[in-house]
């Protein structure tokens, strides 16, 4: 079933469409797939035009949204979406009649959709910290019965790169499920020239915790600048610009503007070098990629102290399954 029909995927971040195009190589999407991006954000252009330098597998088009709108899969075809929280994909669920259904990854998101998707009856899909007005709660609670009825059926597929603990995988399979695990080997087997490694042995990757109010800005620079130089520092897509110019005008911090995912970016790093990160799902597929080559990936824990109010108990819980391979701070 999975190689009949064609798909349509639609993606907002630069993971979720790098996760599609492996979804494509790894043969769980059908022959033909069509991945529209969603308009008007940077990241996703730059990743596009990496992306086309690139060996695309065959039978794969990326285009850009027109006018904004997102596609609608039609009867017979796969549906391939990386953010299930999206109130337009929810919207769409309730009246789309796709024959198959492809979850790929969207960062710790991932991991909370799944938890939900296996919780009691009547749960809400609804994002982490977002605000639960009535009219979501009804329009999550309706793209949930969807999706879990997808299950059943066995025209639900969970790809992802992400570590997701066994009982919760057993529970995702219960449900009657396809999940799928992947190691990036589309992405592995292409050429890694375009962007030449950084000569700094230690590459530090930014993090969107400040900007989102759930560390302490006064504790992450500080543990940053004084680290041990030379460093290669990558921000994160959505840091704070006024932050991004602090981290420049440090004596021995370059930074690297590349707006594409890492797991692009820092793929060919050589014995000799490491990469340090706050907890994030790039810590893992990092390691996925550089652990044949001798680079570790090293995760630094959040001090108690670094957390703001905003960052309650359960998500500093749901961050640890990235903290393997500590570093101090």
């Amino acid at each position: 079933m999975r190689e009949q029909g064609s798909a349509v995927a639609w993606v907002e971040s630069p993971l979720q469409l790098l996760c599609a195009v492996e979804a494509r190589y790894a043969g769980v999407a059908g022959p033909e797939m069509r991945v529209v991006t969603r308009a008007k954000l940077p990241a996703l252009k730059v990743t596009r035009r990496e992306l086309a330098a690139l060996d695309l597998p065959p039978g794969l088009r990326i285009e850009t949204a027109e006018g904004g709108r997102m596609p609608r899969p039609g009867r017979g075809t796969a549906w391939v979406l990386g953010d299930a929280f999206s109130g337009r994909m929810q919207l769409t669920s309730l009246t789309a009649a796709p024959a198959r259904m492809v979850l790929v990854d969207d960062g710790l998101a991932t991991i909370r959709l799944l938890e939900l998707l296996t919780s009691r009856p009547g749960t809400a899909l609804l994002r982490a910290r977002a605000r639960s007005t009535p009219s979501r709660r009804v329009l999550g609670t309706a793209a949930a019965i969807r999706l879990r009825a997808a299950a059943r059926a066995g025209r639900l597929t969970v790809f992802t790169a992400l570590p997701v603990p066994a009982d919760l995988a057993a529970a995702v399979r219960g449900l009657g499920a396809e999940l799928v695990t992947h190691d990036f080997a589309w992405l592995r087997s292409q050429p890694a020239v375009r962007h030449p490694r950084p000569a700094e042995n230690t590459v530090v990757l930014g993090t969107s915790l400040v900007r989102n109010g759930l560390i302490h800005r006064d504790r992450y620079l500080s543990w940053l600048f004084a680290l041990k130089g030379p460093l290669a520092y990558f921000p994160h897509r959505r840091e704070d610009p006024g932050d991004l110019a602090a981290v420049r005008d440090h004596p021995g911090v370059t930074v690297y503007d590349g707006g594409v995912p890492v797991e692009m970016t820092l793929r060919d790093l050589r014995p000799g070098q490491r990469v340090l990160s706050l907890p994030s799902t790039a810590v893992t597929s990092l390691r996925v990629l550089l652990s044949a080559r001798g680079v570790p990936v090293e995760t630094v824990d959040v001090p108690d102290d670094w957390w703001t109010p905003s960052a309650s108990i359960s998500l500093r819980s749901h961050l640890q399954m990235f903290a393997h391979e500590r570093a101090s701070p």
